[in-house]
């Protein structure tokens, strides 16, 4: 099994019940999921190289401290 099969798969599984979802929303949902939880940056490689998966667009938004906030909306390419 490879460093980061588990997180892909739950992935799929999350975007396969839920349909489109951000990046945030996955990374809460994985960090909720497993004990040893993930980081942004590997969320974002594993959706970014993975075929399963593709960008649907952006979200922007602004953030409490006031910063820009942009999301990436991910789903499952259909087969």
């Amino acid at each position: 099994m490879g460093r980061c099969d588990r997180l892909r798969t739950e992935i799929a599984v999350y975007l396969g019940d839920v349909g489109d979802a951000n990046t945030l929303e996955i990374l809460d949902h994985l960090n909720s999921r497993f004990c040893w939880g993930a980081t942004m940056n590997q969320i974002g490689n594993v959706l970014a190289r993975d075929r399963r998966f593709s960008k649907a667009g952006y979200i922007e938004g602004q953030a409490d401290s006031g910063f820009r906030q942009r999301l990436c909306v991910w789903s499952l390419v259909a087969n």
